[in-house]
């Protein structure tokens, strides 16, 4: 039996909205992808980004976010999408632009790991689920098997290191 606190509680999680940025950082064919170290959702990849604060303009947040987590300066260029997606604590609202950056070595300080991966074959690591989406919009036409992939996506996980390009900033 449910009691009414619980379901009180779990209303209140589901009309939780954030609002977050995510930049598609493409390069040569390739395009950057962080992957999560920390909390639920933790050793899954995504797009860096973050929360857009009271005042900001989503190009101002995603600018501010990738400063923060990887030391480098992005020009915000283009906008791909909005992503609108329900995890079971909260709905997730995210604006997708391309970016690229201007200055920096994509140092890591808030994530796990990165790598760069070939728009032609995206599905090489676990999406958290709001950027399967962006990932399909991505690959679409660049490979017939894509939605096949994207289906079995989650059977396939790498942890890698770091790689050219990409710097550790917790290890220094």
């Amino acid at each position: 039996m449910i009691s009414r606190h619980s379901a009180l509680r779990e209303a209140i999680q589901v009309d939780k909205s954030i609002k977050v940025v995510a930049a598609i950082i493409i390069e040569d064919g390739s395009f950057f992808a962080t992957q999560r170290g920390y909390g639920a959702w933790k050793d899954w990849w995504e797009f860096p980004g973050g929360k857009v604060e009271s005042g900001e303009t989503p190009e101002e947040a995603l600018v501010r976010e990738i400063k923060e987590e990887l030391d480098t300066l992005v020009s915000v260029d283009e906008f791909l999408m909005t992503v609108e997606y329900d995890y079971p604590e909260f709905h997730i609202s995210m604006d997708c632009f391309i970016c690229s950056i201007i200055s920096g070595e994509l140092t890591l300080l808030e994530h796990e790991s990165a790598r760069w991966l070939p728009l032609s074959d995206p599905w090489q690591v676990r999406w958290l689920p709001s950027d399967i989406e962006v990932i399909k919009k991505l690959s679409a036409g660049r490979e017939n098997g894509s939605q096949r992939q994207a289906d079995r996506y989650d059977i396939i996980e790498f942890r890698t290191g770091n790689h050219g390009g990409i710097k550790n900033g917790r290890d220094e």
